[in-house]
């Protein structure tokens, strides 16, 4: 049995947007390998009924949430179920989302709407209806699931980028407000690198071959552990994958320098070289069917470990031995008197 973030013994009580396949059905395993109990929300039913027998299996209860988090309405009911069936939220975590591959000048007003409804108004549909519960009892974490797309925007990718983006100013402005009324409630971004899941062959595209994420590539279970630890040891904001670290503390530095790479290499390096069909289903505006699970199709070149995330779980300790180091190294560098 997990502990709940109140201090209690009961089970935690988990809410997950985009349960149903790719990282965040990846992050619904990692909680229930914890005896958490969880709230799954997504469109696809086949995805959810195949997360919730994997809750079940490790001992845990699942309420299936059918539903699309572009409806603002809808997610507010799901929420006062959870709470009435599961108990009290103790963390939100916004993951759902669509995109689309595409050109900016081949793009259309319907695919910007669609992909700004579930993409960022989604994580703003599901952060309010958190906080109406996590609020009056002064506790309770938000993990909004975000990218280094949230700070560098690549080519092909326009509407998912701006919607990260949203999502990241929208997350700082509610932090600030937290801070000012003392609340004990807290949110924090999870920045993800390229992950192997099943988006690039269901999102919908314009590209002549077939979408890939930007190597490197990792595991979905990478990122799920860490939204995991996120949701238990705050801090602001977490990078995982040194790409991730990279593409941040670039963008900050020379973002001239990387409009001009992606522009010369952000073409080839989303796309493999199997033509796309161009009459595929996507996922669009509605669910596709089956159960995708987490994975995508590239598990031959996806890592299942980061080592940049031990390091950046491990920050402070590692600094402190290294003040210790440096400290030892002056002592024994000192001058001797005669």
């Amino acid at each position: 049995m997990a502990e709940s973030s109140n201090g209690g013994s009961r089970p935690e009580v988990v809410v997950v947007t985009g349960a149903s396949a790719g990282v965040g059905r990846a992050v619904v395993r990692e909680f229930a390998k914890s005896g958490a109990h969880l709230a799954l929300i997504a469109r696809g039913t086949d995805g959810l009924e195949g997360a919730r027998r994997e809750v079940e299996a490790c001992g845990g209860r699942a309420l299936v949430l059918p539903l699309d988090v572009a409806d603002a309405g809808a997610v507010d009911r799901a929420a006062e179920r959870v709470e009435r069936e599961l108990g009290p939220i103790d963390v939100w975590v916004n993951d759902a989302m669509v995109s689309v591959f595409s050109p900016v000048a081949q793009m259309t007003a319907d695919d910007y709407r669609r992909v700004t409804e579930v993409t960022y108004l989604g994580f703003v549909h599901g952060t309010l209806a958190a906080l109406r519960h996590m609020l009056p009892r002064d506790r309770g974490t938000i993990v909004q699931v975000g990218s280094a797309l949230a700070y560098r925007g690549i080519p092909l990718q326009s509407a998912y980028c701006a919607a990260k983006h949203a999502v990241k100013g929208f997350t700082e402005s509610l932090r600030c407000e937290l801070i000012h009324a003392g609340s004990g409630v807290k949110v924090t971004m999870v920045q993800l690198p390229a992950v192997n899941t099943p988006q690039f062959d269901w999102s919908k595209s314009r590209m002549p071959r077939r979408a890939q994420p930007v190597p490197p590539i990792y595991e979905p279970e990478v990122p799920a552990r860490a939204i995991h630890y996120a949701a238990h040891h705050y801090r602001r904001e977490w990078n995982v994958g040194l790409m991730t670290d990279v593409a941040i503390t670039g963008n900050a530095i020379a973002p001239g320098l990387g409009d001009y790479y992606l522009g010369k290499t952000g073409y080839d390096s989303q796309m493999t070289a199997e033509p796309e069909d161009p009459n595929r289903p996507d996922n669009l505006h509605h669910p596709l069917p089956g159960d995708r699970g987490a994975h995508g199709r590239f598990d031959a070149r996806s890592a299942r470990a980061s080592e940049q995330w031990w390091v950046t779980k491990n920050r402070a300790p590692l600094a402190l031995a290294g003040i210790g180091l440096l400290g030892l190294a002056l002592l024994a560098a000192r001058p001797r008197r005669a």
